[in-house]
């Protein structure tokens, strides 16, 4: 369980804006309008820590959350269809990835894929990539509330045969930030991941 406060600290366009790395950092990504700061919304039971938007794009830097001074959450910019010239875009990914390659003290990305659809071709690309950096990751399906057990289960078993193509295994939990199934195994995976 999270104990103690969460606050948000700062949005860093770039690596160098970061805060100083002293904790470890669990990061969020996905597409766009994937539900990511619902999840970090719902993981340290607060309705509006991590601010959420219908409209796809909103978070456009790298935002940082202190949570209970023991690690930094930091919500990632979407990618996918965000309504933004192609050069921001481009920029982004710039950004994102030096983020990613580069911050010594980030133990896990949190890759979150909505779990009605299958992943799309920009998620795939995502996996495929961290795979290939070594970089510690899982994938989390949101939105599972919207969907029975049964296509959980599928959905599930789908991501496992896509990621087993390009031959990687990772952890894959399924989630509801609405109804909180499955928070409580996304909280243990966190852990596990910051307390190595």
């Amino acid at each position: 369980m999270i104990k103690g406060p969460a606050t948000f600290i700062t949005s860093a366009p770039r690596l160098e804006d970061c805060p100083p790395a002293t904790l470890p950092e669990v990061c969020f990504a996905g597409r766009s309008n994937v539900g990511k700061s619902s999840l970090i919304n719902a993981l340290v039971n607060r309705k509006n820590l991590a601010r959420t938007s219908n409209v796809p794009g909103k978070t456009q830097q790298m935002n940082y959350y202190d949570i209970a001074g023991e690690m930094y959450f930091v919500d990632l910019p979407g990618y996918g269809y965000a309504k933004v010239p192609q050069r921001e875009r481009e920029r982004w990914g710039r950004n994102i990835r030096e983020y990613l390659e580069k911050r010594e003290t980030l133990h896990l990305i949190l890759h979150v894929v909505d779990a009605r659809h299958n992943p799309t071709a920009l998620d795939e690309d995502f996996m495929y990539w961290m795979a290939s950096n070594r970089m510690p990751f899982s994938v989390l399906l949101s939105k599972s509330d919207k969907i029975s057990n049964n296509k959980i289960g599928k959905a599930k078993a789908n991501v496992r045969k896509l990621l087993a193509e390009m031959n990687i295994e990772v952890p894959i939990l399924a989630y509801s930030s609405d109804n909180k199934k499955g928070i409580e195994e996304v909280r243990d995976l966190i852990f596990e991941f910051v307390e190595e």
